[in-house]
């Protein structure tokens, strides 16, 4: 049995079984989590079997999809309802999504709930005007407001109105008690969970993290929500071993966490805004668009789901996405490519809206560009155009370094939720040939203006053509070709490929569903390379590793792995000289509060400062990120080394591709 046979299972139901459980069983649970994922399951309508043992059923009810009350969950054994059964097959499923709560003096969503293409949305309170700038005293503090009006005179008449002063402007908003109450809640919840680490962050540290997650969300706080739901997911998916789990992703997931039921405390006005949150995305109507066609990209994610996604532009440049993801895989991703798109009446599959054009009325558009699918949303096909033609060539003048921090933003870590944007990249880029990293081959490109990217693939699955695709370009090398890419944070320039224009000239290539041959290149049979992983770059020398190391060692085995570690003054001395001085007093800091634990009178353990190696680790991790972000978006910095033609730019794409002479 896994996760994904069993129906998701709300927060506050797994948080109640677990409460309910003795101690003596709690101590037992995680063995019965682990036991109970070994049966065989059957599903029947809205209701899944578990088969204990051979005399034994474990039912879940989960009307509209989702076990929602603890009474839906029912054991047949002796020591029903207080077993241990139940709690150990809530612990097991997923984790739902938390239901959008309704918000006093909503607007009404353009377009239709039911369509499966558009979610549901919900409003944010309203927020008062932000006050404006305070302007410099000019009385002192305990003397009388000077107005504008002029000062009454012997010929000012008795019934003259005195002078007003203006009316104060608003405080700005602040959380309210019952807010910064959850709020500490889920950090206490994330803290423990910090200290433990995943090998000690069993079903009773989840249940009390989604008990925090339950009542943050009566206290509308989704964002800090998502993030725990998060940090559960990714701790089950650590400690049953699943091969997609990568430590950094808990690593942010926690991060988020802390970072946000934080925030919630010192926020106020449109920050304390962006701290809570949405719960749902809204979509806000964009009147009449004339969209152009980019490319379509296959969606296949770790959960099951598949799909295919268009991406659009207007005539300004912003960009726009229609998506059609649902369970299925990568199996659904290469049929829905071909199935016709759901907007208005438009006859196109995703796969020719790529390469064509839509002219759309009552258009509903997401913060992050994507189009609602509504009962009022009307498009018909409209013609296309090339890349090289406008308004889409406009894409492609921006310089790269101008594009890549645009992208930086919107795929930053700890990015502000509806904050807008796109990841993705367009280049001009002169193939190199191939490069062996230690992550594997990627192809080596020169951009126009003389920056060296990597370009990687998208998407590892064999059923798409992403590799085959990259690994036939690297034999032309000399090929020039426009491309689109998204932007993968590193400290060199590097991208995932995701669509180019034909080799030959003449249209272009999806790169996930479209699969070159050798007939289309120019040039096949060039010799694959070797150069070194990193590339010269603004941080290609950076230490900054010796931090985010222990950020990420913290995770998996809590704070006793940092607390272990002695003495870390070779590696803050490394850091500091290596132009990171706030970085060796964060690891300094951070080593010394995990190690840091003080005795009473007789010697005795007194409790740990959890909170307080939260707070460092939190500022470590944070810290780590934006610096690797600022050395990601150096990177992409033209720089005199890098220009076209120069000695430096000609003897380094020697060195890395080994297509030009040595100087």
């Amino acid at each position: 049995m896994t996760a994904a046979q069993l129906p998701p299972v709300a927060p506050e139901v797994t948080a109640t079984l677990v409460e309910d459980l003795s101690p003596r069983l709690r101590k037992r649970l995680d063995a019965a989590v682990t036991k109970l994922a070994a049966r065989p399951t059957h599903r029947d309508g809205d209701t899944v079997t578990v088969a204990v043992d051979d005399d034994t059923e474990l039912r879940l009810h989960a009307p509209g999809g989702v076990v929602a009350t603890v009474d839906a969950i029912t054991c047949g054994c002796l020591l029903a309802p207080a077993c241990l059964h139940r709690a150990a097959a809530a612990c097991a499923a997923p984790a739902a999504d938390p239901p959008s709560e309704p918000v006093p003096d909503a607007a009404p969503e353009p377009g239709s709930a039911a369509d499966p293409t558009l979610e549901p949305t919900r409003a944010t309170p309203r927020q008062p005007a932000p006050a404006p700038a305070a302007q410099p005293a000019t009385t002192p503090p305990d003397s009388t407001p000077l107005t504008t009006t002029p000062h009454a005179t012997d010929s000012t008449p008795a019934t003259s109105a005195p002078a007003l002063a203006p009316a104060p402007a608003p405080a700005p908003e602040e959380a309210s008690p019952a807010q910064r109450e959850a709020a500490a809640g889920l950090w206490s919840a994330g803290a423990a969970v910090l200290e433990a680490g995943v090998d000690g962050a069993g079903a009773v540290a989840q249940a009390a993290l989604l008990r925090a997650a339950h009542t943050a969300r009566l206290r509308q706080l989704p964002r800090a929500v998502s993030a725990a739901l998060s940090v559960v997911t990714l701790l089950r998916a650590a400690r049953a071993g699943d091969p997609s789990y990568r430590t950094a992703d808990l690593v942010t997931a926690l991060a988020e966490l802390l970072g946000s039921a934080h925030r919630v405390g010192t926020a106020t006005g449109a920050e304390l805004a962006a701290v809570r949150g949405r719960a749902r995305r809204p979509y806000s109507p964009d009147g009449s668009l004339r969209l152009y066609g980019l490319f379509t990209e296959p969606v296949v994610t770790g959960s099951g789901h598949g799909g295919a996604r268009t991406w659009v532009a207007t005539p300004d440049g912003r960009l726009c996405t229609v998506g059609d993801v649902a369970p299925g895989g990568v199996g659904r991703a290469l049929g829905v490519a071909d199935r016709t798109v759901r907007l208005g009446d438009t006859a196109l599959t995703h796969r020719e809206l790529g390469r064509a054009g839509l002219a759309v009325a009552g258009a509903t558009v997401s913060p992050d560009g994507r189009l609602g699918a509504g009962k009022g949303v009307k498009a018909v096909t409209a013609r296309g155009a090339a890349w090289t033609e406008p308004p889409l060539a406009a894409l492609w003048e921006t310089p790269p370094a101008e594009q890549a921090a645009r992208a930086l933003r919107s795929v930053s870590r700890y990015a502000e939720p509806d904050g807008g944007g796109s990841d993705l990249l367009f280049l001009d880029v002169e193939l190199l040939g191939a490069v062996r990293e230690s992550g594997g081959a990627c192809l080596l490109a020169r951009c126009d203006g003389g920056s060296l990217v990597r370009l990687t693939v998208a998407d590892d699955d064999p059923a798409l053509a992403h590799r085959d695709n990259l690994m036939l370009l690297a034999t032309a090398p000399g090929t020039r070709l426009r491309i689109i890419g998204r932007l993968v944070p590193a400290q060199h320039p590097r991208l995932t490929l995701l669509a180019c224009s034909h080799p030959t000239g003449e249209g272009t290539v999806d790169l996930g569903f479209d699969r070159l041959r050798r007939a289309d290149l120019p040039d096949p049979g060039a010799p694959v390379h070797t150069a070194p992983p990193q590339p010269g770059g603004p941080g290609a020398e950076s230490p900054l590793h010796l931090l985010e190391r222990r950020v990420e060692q913290t995770v998996p085995a809590g704070r006793a792995a940092l607390g272990l570690l002695g003495d870390v003054t070779a590696e803050a001395r490394r850091l500091r000289h290596g132009g990171l001085p706030t970085a060796a007093g964060l690891l300094t800091a951070l080593c010394a509060s995990a190690a840091q634990r003080e005795r009473d009178l007789f010697g005795r353990l007194l409790p740990a400062d959890t909170d307080g190696f939260a707070t460092h680790w939190l500022a470590a991790a944070r810290y780590s990120a934006a610096v690797a972000e600022s050395l990601c978006a150096a990177a992409w910095a033209p720089s005199p080394g890098t220009l076209t033609g120069s000695p430096t730019d000609a003897a380094t794409t020697s060195r890395l591709a080994g297509t030009g002479s040595r100087r």
